[in-house]
């Protein structure tokens, strides 16, 4: 198992005391995050992309941006990069130009996003949105690998004999296929041989197993190697403690204010906005969030590794408002308690 983390760089009053840093301050702790998960021996770091709701993430290439001088080993993500909203020739020539400047540490997490909103910013049709994701994907993915490309498509004008600059690195940055609700991300993944990289992050881990079911059932399908089919899983957030009650007794007030003040009215019912466990108790029991003893967690990512089978763990770092001297410890905890036990009982050659 290789291990990540994340940071959607949310930016909402602390749901407890109210505290909201400055956007320059808020910036400056993911940039020093990125440089700590590094030290701390972590695999990987990625920042989201959101263009609604409280988050800072409009801007993931600048963020990475400064990771990347910043940094010299830990590869860098996105989680995920909007591809649907985007123009491919764009993200094209940023994410090369990142991968350049970090000689060959950036890999790409795309999705539609799971954001209420972007769309319509953007001037899109939400309904069209799987239709946009598989032609923008389809073309990133020739101008990463050929050069006086000739494209015609639907939602920008034609290319004659377009090559994007600067080239990548290496060989193209690998694509991720990110999937929290739908199918439709699981079988581009399996169509063209990619990774996915499910959210595991709200529903319960039934819902996921049958995306990733559905993804390595269609990978061998489309005829490729099974033993290629590379997973990643999210979670829910992180809250360590030395034992489930005092975990429970440290952190429910906490956690249940964020689950209420991240709580979406409009879109009840709808799967992958919000969580069905409201209680901290029914998080550290079936939640797909990291939160209880370091033995807990060990067993939850064991548990999920059974399931999924994934390669790559995602640990989201901002979801509960964790900061400063306390985060640090819970970091340097998982890194030191948690993270060596996964890696020898979950193996990966994933970036090996």
């Amino acid at each position: 198992m290789k291990f990540q983390l994340l940071s959607l760089v949310s930016h909402a009053p602390h749901p407890l005391t109210g505290e909201l840093p400055s956007p320059a301050d808020r910036l400056a702790e993911v940039v020093a995050l990125g440089e700590e998960a590094e030290r701390l021996g972590f695999e990987a770091f990625a920042v989201g992309e959101r263009h609604a709701g409280p988050f800072l993430s409009s801007s993931p290439t600048v963020v990475l941006g400064a990771l990347a001088a910043r940094t010299t080993r830990i590869r860098l993500l996105t989680g995920v990069t909007v591809l649907a909203v985007l123009d491919p020739v764009r993200v094209a020539e940023d994410y090369a130009t990142l991968d350049q400047l970090s000689r060959g540490r950036i890999e790409l997490v795309v999705g539609k996003g799971a954001e209420a909103g972007h769309f319509a910013l953007f001037g899109l049709d939400e309904e069209r949105q799987w239709d946009l994701q598989r032609e923008k994907y389809e073309l990133l993915r020739r101008l990463w690998r050929e050069e006086g490309v000739d494209w015609t498509g639907e939602f920008r004008p034609p290319l004659k004999g377009a090559t994007t600059l600067p080239r990548p690195f290496g060989d193209p940055p690998r694509i991720w296929h990110g999937s929290a609700t739908s199918l439709h991300s699981t079988e581009l993944a399996a169509r063209y041989g990619d990774p996915l990289f499910t959210a595991n992050a709200i529903q319960p881990r039934a819902a996921y197993a049958k995306l990733i079911a559905h993804y390595r059932e269609r990978f061998a399908e489309y005829g490729h190697d099974p033993a290629r089919a590379r997973v990643a899983a999210g979670s829910g957030g992180l809250l360590i403690a030395d034992s489930s009650q005092q975990a429970v007794s440290r952190y429910k007030e906490l956690y249940e204010a964020s689950v209420r003040r991240t709580f979406k009215p409009e879109l009840a019912g709808k799967a992958g906005y919000n969580t069905p466990y409201r209680t901290i108790e029914e998080a550290v029991e079936e939640g797909p969030q990291l939160i209880g003893s370091p033995q807990q967690i060990i067993d939850k990512i064991l548990g999920y590794h059974a399931l999924y089978g994934h390669d790559l763990q995602s640990v989201t770092v901002d979801g509960f408002g964790l900061g400063g001297p306390e985060q640090r410890e819970t970091l340097r905890r998982f890194a030191e308690e948690i993270a060596p036990v996964v890696r020898r009982e979950a193996p990966s050659t994933l970036w090996e």
